[in-house]
């Protein structure tokens, strides 16, 4: 890990910017201190972590299992304000780099689509709940077959 000056949280749009600087810094407590003590994180396979314990831990697990050598960048960012201190913040992301695992040797890059739900206290911007979507192009929704696996399709396409 590399020492860095984060970003401050002077505006919505802050809160991802974090997000990618402390995962460039494989900094989990860093990552975690985003957001609120009750926060709630859903992550793209719909895994539910409940505080902010839990997302550091399961972000300091997948830093060093799944995106060790990974980089995040952000290519695009929205913000929709519900009032002058909460606002949601839609950031799309891109990643690279994740970790080999189940015969795939090469993980290629993947985007996707967070939504933050952000408020201001004490004059920074923190996070109460996100929640990361896998952006599968092309695609309008996922179906399970008889085989119980888990698909992608679209029914505009043969």
């Amino acid at each position: 890990m590399t020492s860095t000056a984060y970003t401050s949280r002077d505006t919505p749009e802050s809160i991802p910017r974090l997000f990618v600087e402390a995962w460039a810094n494989r900094d989990a407590d860093t990552l975690a201190s985003l957001f609120d003590d009750d926060a709630e994180f859903v992550n793209v396979t719909g895994l539910w972590w409940r505080d902010r314990k839990a997302i550091r831990d399961a972000h300091a697990y997948g830093f060093e299992r799944i995106f060790g050598a990974s980089t995040l960048q952000i290519a695009q960012t929205k913000v929709k304000s519900l009032s002058a201190d909460v606002a949601v913040v839609h950031a799309k992301f891109r990643l690279t780099g994740q970790t080999a695992v189940g015969g795939v040797d090469r993980p290629a890059p993947r985007t996707t689509l967070f939504s933050f739900v952000v408020h201001r206290t004490a004059g920074e911007w923190s996070c109460a709940s996100a929640h990361n979507t896998d952006v599968i192009p092309r695609m309008e929704t996922n179906v399970v077959g008889d085989d119980g696996v888990l698909r992608p399709v679209s029914y505009r396409r043969p």
